[in-house]
C-alpha cells in the first residue's frame, strides 16, 4: 500500500507537465522521420541485398533461323583457309547438314538469358531488371545505382560470332576500311546484305569475333556497356567485375567447344594434309583421293578422342562452363531476378526496410533518456525535503526504490508501445511474425533503462550533476551500442562484440532478430530479454546500495 501511494504521487508529477510528455514521445518519432527520409536506399539491407546487379536488356535475341544459319556461318568461317572453289561447296554442305543437327544446336535461347541465368546462380547476387535506358541513366546519374549493365541489341548475335576460328572472307572485303568504296553499288549491296543489323533476310555469315583482351572481355565487342556513377567507383568496379566473370563463363566454353568440334571436320583434315612437316605417309593418306572419306573421318575422330583423353579433367565439346569443368548444373544459389521497383512509397518511403532498424534503434536510445527525468525527480525531492520526511517514516529503501520505479517503468513502457504504434501507422513498418515477443523486449528494455535511471538518480546529488551524468552516459552508451547510427551491422565485427557490455546492444539485436529475420530465432530473443532483466536488477541493486535519503 505504501509503495502504491509513492508510485501514484510520482506518476502525477510526471504527467502533470504535458508539454514535457509530448516532447518525450515526439522526439524519437522526429529522429526516425528525419533519418528515414535522408538515408540512402541501401540502408538496413543485408549484404546480399546490397550486392545487386542492375541489368538493362536490349538484346534482340538470336538471328532468325539460328540453327540453320549457324551451320552456314560455320562453313563460311573457313573461306579464308580452304582452296579456291571449295568455299561455296563447304557452305552448301553446311546448309544441308543443318536439317540433321538442328535439334541439337546450342543455344535455343538468347545469350542474354544465359548471362542472367549465370548471374542468378552466383551466390549472394540479386539481379534487378531495368525497363529502359532512360531509367537506367537516371538511376546512375542520381546515384541510386552505382552501375547498370546494359546488354545491347546485337549482344546475342555478337556472342554467336565469337570464335577462335579464322574470321573468313569478309575480313578482307566487307569489313575493311576501304569497302564499300563510295559509288560502289555491289560493295554497298554486299555490305548491307551481310550486315548484322539487318533482319529482313536470314543471312548472317560474319564470324571469328575475338572478345578477349588483357583485362578480360572487351565489352564493346559484344555490344555490352556498363553505365557507371563516377562518385561510386568502388561499387561500380565490383559490378563491372561481376559482369566480366559471368560473360567469361558464358563465352569461353562456347568458343572452346566450337573450336574442338572443328578437329572432327573434313575441312580440318584438308588443312592438316597441307602441312609440309607431316610424315609423307600421313600426308599421302590425307590427300589421296582413293582413300575413303570414312577412314579420314575416323582419323579426325581419333584425334578428338586423344585430345579429350589428354585433357580428361575437362569436356572440350561442352558449351557451358559447368559442362566444360565437368560440374553438375545447378539452379538457384543467387538471390533471384526482380524487376526494378522503388523501395517504400511516397516521400517518407513508407514500408522501406530502413524503418525496421530505425524505429527500434531510437526507441532504445530514448528509453534511456528517461535517466534525466528520473534524476531530476529525485534531486527535486531532496531539495524540497521530501526524502528526509520519507526517512522518518517507517519505509525501507527498497520500498522507496520500487515506489519510484513503478511510475517511471509505466512511462517507459508507454513510450515503447507508442513508438511502435506510430512506426506502424506513420512509417508502415512491419512488426514481424511474432509481435508478442516485441512486447517482451520492450518490457525488458524498459526495466534495464529504469534501473540505470534510478542508479544515476541515487548517485547524483544536484541538478547540475544530473545534467552532466545523464547526457554523457546516454550518448556514450548509444554510440557504443550502435543505436545512435541506426544500424548495428555498420559497426566493425569486434565492436559489435564489445558493445554487448551495454544493455542497448542486447535490445537492438533482439529487435533486429524479430523485425528483419523471416524466421526469428526465439531462443536468442529470450536470452536477450533475460540479460536485459539481469542488467535492470543489477542497476537496481546498485541504486539501493547507493541511495541516501538525506
Amino acid at each position: 500500500m505504501v509503495i502504491w501511494t509513492l508510485a501514484k504521487k510520482d506518476l502525477r508529477l510526471l504527467v502533470r507537465d504535458a508539454r514535457a510528455m509530448v516532447i518525450l514521445l515526439a522526439m524519437p518519432i522526429i529522429f526516425i522521420l528525419v533519418l528515414g527520409v535522408s538515408l540512402g536506399e541501401g540502408f538496413g539491407q543485408k549484404p546480399a541485398d546490397r550486392l545487386r546487379v542492375s541489368v538493362l536488356l536490349l538484346d534482340e535475341g538470336l538471328p532468325r533461323h539460328f540453327d540453320r544459319i549457324a551451320m552456314v556461318r560455320e562453313g563460311a568461317a573457313w573461306f579464308a583457309a580452304l582452296p579456291n572453289g571449295q568455299g561455296p561447296t563447304a557452305t552448301l554442305g553446311a546448309w544441308s547438314l543443318a536439317n540433321v543437327v538442328h535439334p541439337a544446336w546450342f543455344p535455343h535461347e538468347s545469350w542474354a538469358e544465359m548471362v542472367l541465368r549465370d548471374l542468378n546462380e552466383t551466390a549472394d547476387i540479386r539481379v534487378e531488371l531495368i525497363d529502359n535506358r532512360a531509367e537506367a541513366e537516371q538511376l546512375v546519374r542520381s546515384g541510386r545505382r552505382p552501375a547498370v549493365l546494359v546488354l545491347g541489341k546485337q549482344f546475342s548475335k555478337r556472342v554467336t560470332r565469337c570464335s577462335f576460328l579464322a574470321g573468313g572472307w569478309h575480313d578482307a572485303y566487307l569489313l575493311s576500311a576501304t569497302y564499300p568504296r563510295p559509288g560502289d553499288p555491289i560493295g554497298l549491296a554486299c555490305h548491307g546484305f551481310f550486315d548484322e543489323r539487318q533482319t529482313a533476310l536470314p543471312l548472317y555469315l560474319f564470324d571469328g569475333l575475338n572478345p578477349f583482351f588483357r583485362d578480360g572481355i572487351k565489352l564493346g565487342v559484344l555490344d555490352v556497356e556498363v553505365l557507371k556513377d563516377p562518385k561510386q567507383q568502388t561499387a561500380s568496379a565490383i559490378i563491372d567485375q561481376v559482369a566480366q566473370g559471368s560473360l567469361l563463363r558464358v563465352v569461353m566454353p562456347w568458343m572452346i567447344g566450337r573450336a574442338f568440334e572443328k578437329v572432327g571436320d573434313r575441312a580440318f583434315l584438308e588443312l592438316l594434309g597441307k602441312e609440309k612437316q607431316l610424315p609423307g605417309m600421313v600426308q599421302q593418306f590425307l590427300t589421296n583421293p582413293l582413300v575413303p572419306a570414312q577412314q579420314k573421318r575416323q582419323l579426325s575422330i581419333g584425334l578428338q578422342t586423344a585430345l579429350q583423353n589428354l585433357f580428361s579433367k575437362y569436356n572440350l565439346t561442352a558449351k557451358t562452363w559447368a559442362a566444360l569443368t565437368k560440374e553438375l548444373e545447378h539452379a538457384g544459389g543467387g538471390e533471384g531476378t526482380t524487376a526494378f521497383r522503388e523501395e517504400g512509397s511516397g516521400l517518407l518511403k513508407r514500408g522501406a526496410i530502413r524503418y525496421q532498424l530505425l524505429v527500434p534503434s531510437y526507441l532504445v536510445m530514448f528509453a534511456f533518456f528517461l535517466v534525466l527525468t528520473v534524476g531530476w525527480l529525485f534531486v527535486s525531492e531532496r531539495r524540497q525535503g521530501t526524502m528526509k520526511r520519507l526517512r522518518a517514516a517507517p519505509i525501507s529503501r527498497g520500498q522507496i526504490l520500487i515506489g519510484k520505479l513503478i511510475p517511471c517503468l509505466a512511462l517507459s513502457l508507454f513510450q515503447g508501445f507508442f513508438v511502435f504504434l506510430a512506426g506502424k501507422a506513420i512509417f508502415a513498418m512491419s512488426w514481424g511474425p511474432h509481435p508478442a515477443w516485441l512486447a517482451a523486449v520492450v518490457a525488458a528494455t524498459s526495466l534495464a533503462a529504469m534501473g540505470l535511471a534510478l542508479l544515476v538518480a541515487a548517485v547524483a546529488r544536484t541538478e547540475t550533476q544530473v545534467a552532466i551524468y545523464g547526457p554523457w552516459l546516454v550518448l556514450v552508451l548509444a554510440a557504443l551500442s550502435g543505436s545512435l547510427m541506426g544500424d548495428r551491422s555498420l559497426m566493425p565485427e569486434n565492436m559489435q562484440t564489445l558493445s554487448r557490455i551495454t544493455p542497448h546492444a542486447w535490445a537492438l539485436d533482439a529487435y533486429r532478430e524479430l523485425l528483419t529475420n523471416p524466421v526469428p530465432e526465439l531462443g536468442f530473443v529470450a536470452q536477450a530479454c533475460g540479460i536485459l532483466v539481469a542488467f535492470g536488477v543489477g542497476f537496481l541493486a546498485l541504486a539501493w546500495w547507493r541511495l541516501r535519503l538525506d
